[in-house]
Parts: structure tokens; C-alpha cells; sequence
């Protein structure tokens, strides 16, 4: 896939996305307006809010996704060296100079969000400024410029955001339609109420497990395209090897990071709590560090 085609894909599946984020929402809620009996007026009032989620996580995912990590804006005076590395690597890539953010964290990791590159932020921990040496630091950054101009910090701040929510509405049909056990009509309606809050049930439960595999199919390749992408940039396929190997190996997690932006990270934040087993890598966020060296090194 060359990189306009990867763009258009990264696009369409953004609104694709969308789509089914609203279709899922308006699902969850009718079948919970059907398991307890409150009207399926409440269905339109569903997709209203759905389309307003939908758009609020297009507008403002960025926003949202630097205040859960606790990420502040700096200036040029602040760090004049990390200014002028990711100003020249987006001169190079074509796209316009992202904002950058720091987090005052000293586990080594970085992450770029935005919907699209007017928009976008370029944002790296105090821990990686100060364990990585020049070349190395370019090489991290041009990974993250890669994700701005391929149009992946769209997509993947949209998915961050409408994960954690489908998370949080599942939460609350669960516990709804769980303890309050639905309304009971009295009347020949009653058996279809009980089907749709068994329904409701199993659909709230297993939707976050969907939402979650879904965000690691978008998150996982991307990695590794931004990877040979942040190759071509920088003509020196081991300065971003040897970063990757340096943040694999310091297993310090990142106390910023959570659950829903980990997989914006150019390194799992959680790397000093793996599991180590197959079952867990599964549901890695990230493709094996030691294929992203490897493959780098092969360049």
C-alpha cells in the first residue's frame, strides 16, 4: 500500500467507524428500551446523541486524549533542540509544524493525536528527552510525523474515544438491565421483554471485548507502517531501531497512560506490567518490539 492509498483508507475508515459507532449505540438502545419497557421513543433520542458523541470525538478527541495524559503545550524557548527536530522532520515530510506537548513522566514513550495535520500534536514524555541521544530522538519523532501526514492520529483518536465510550454505556446497560431486571409489563409483551434483556445483557457484556478488538486491528499495522515510514524520512533506519530497543528494554510504565490512548503510544506504556503470556499478547496494543527492530535493521 503506498502512501496516499494508506491516506484515503485511514479516512474512509474513520467515517466507517462512525457509522458503526452510531448503528451500535442506537442497537444497545433499543434493545434496552425493549428489555424495560420505556418506549422505543427513546431509540431517536439514542441516535441523537450518538451523532453528537460521533462528532464530539472528531472535534475534540485531541483535546481530550492530552488531558487524560496530563500533557502540557511548551514553546520553543522551552526546548529549542526538540523544536528544531520536529520542525525539520515535518519541512521534510511535507506537513505542517504539529504543536508540542511534554509530559512530565520519566518512563521514555511518545504519541501523536490531532484529526488531521492543521491540527496536529506531536507529544513526548520528559523520560525519552532525556534517555535517548539526538539521532535516536529524531528517529521517535519521525515515526509520530508519520502518523500525522499518513492521517493514523484521526483514526486512532477517533477509535480512543468512542471505545471508552461504548466501555462506559455498556457499563451502565449491564448494571441496568442486571439489577433492575427490566420492567415488567403484566401483560402478553412480557416473554419478548425477558428475550431482549437476556439480549441486552450478552450485547453490553461482550460489546467493550468488540470495541477493544477493534482498536488493536487499527492500531497494530499502523505501527509498523510509521515505522518504515520514519526510515525513509530520516534515511537512517537504525536511529529509530536503536530508540526501540532503549524504551523496550527501561521498564518503567508510564503512569499517564491508560487503558484507551496506550495504543497511541509508540511503545506499550504498560511494558513493565506484560503478562508474558499468549493469551495477553493477543490483546497487545503493539506489534513484538523485536519485529519492528529486526525489520528496521533489515532496511
Amino acid at each position: 500500500m503506498n502512501i496516499y492509498s494508506q491516506i484515503s483508507s485511514n479516512k474512509l475508515k474513520t467515517w466507517l467507524i462512525i457509522g458503526l459507532f452510531i448503528t451500535f449505540i442506537t442497537t444497545l438502545f433499543y434493545v434496552y428500551a425493549k428489555a424495560s419497557g420505556i418506549g422505543l421513543s427513546f431509540v431517536g433520542f439514542a441516535l441523537i446523541i450518538s451523532g453528537l458523541m460521533s462528532l464530539g470525538s472528531y472535534y475534540y478527541s485531541d483535546k481530550i486524549i492530552l488531558g487524560m495524559s496530563g500533557a502540557k503545550q511548551i514553546k520553543k524557548e522551552d526546548n529549542p533542540q526538540l523544536f528544531r527536530i520536529v520542525e525539520n522532520l515535518s519541512i521534510g515530510n511535507g506537513v505542517p509544524m504539529p504543536k508540542v506537548y511534554i509530559i512530565e513522566d520519566s518512563a521514555p514513550n511518545a504519541f501523536a493525536t490531532g484529526r488531521d495535520p492543521k491540527h496536529a500534536v506531536v507529544c513526548v514524555t520528559t523520560g525519552i528527552l532525556g534517555k535517548l541521544n539526538k539521532v535516536e530522538l529524531e528517529g521517535v519523532i519521525a515515526h509520530e510525523i508519520s502518523h500525522v501526514k499518513n492521517y493514523d492520529i484521526r483514526l486512532m483518536a477517533v477509535v480512543t474515544i468512542l471505545v471508552g465510550l461504548v466501555a462506559l454505556l455498556a457499563d451502565f446497560f449491564t448494571r441496568s438491565l442486571w439489577f433492575g431486571g427490566g420492567r415488567k409489563d403484566r401483560d402478553e409483551n412480557n416473554n419478548s421483554s425477558s428475550v431482549f434483556l437476556i439480549v441486552g445483557i450478552v450485547l453490553a457484556i461482550i460489546s467493550p471485548i468488540i470495541a477493544t478488538l477493534i482498536q488493536l486491528a487499527v492500531s497494530r499495522k499502523r505501527e509498523l507502517l510509521a515505522d518504515a515510514s520514519a526510515a525513509l524520512l530520516t534515511r537512517y533506519p537504525e536511529g529509530l531501531a536503536s530508540a526501540l530497543e532503549k524504551i523496550s528494554k527501561d521498564k518503567e510504565p508510564l503512569e499517564a497512560a491508560n487503558n484507551a490512548t496506550a495504543h497511541l503510544y509508540i511503545v506499550n506504556p504498560f511494558k513493565g506490567k506484560d503478562i508474558g503470556n499468549w493469551f495477553a499478547g493477543l490483546f497487545n496494543t503493539h506489534p513484538p518490539i523485536e519485529e519492528r527492530i529486526k525489520l528496521l535493521r533489515s532496511m
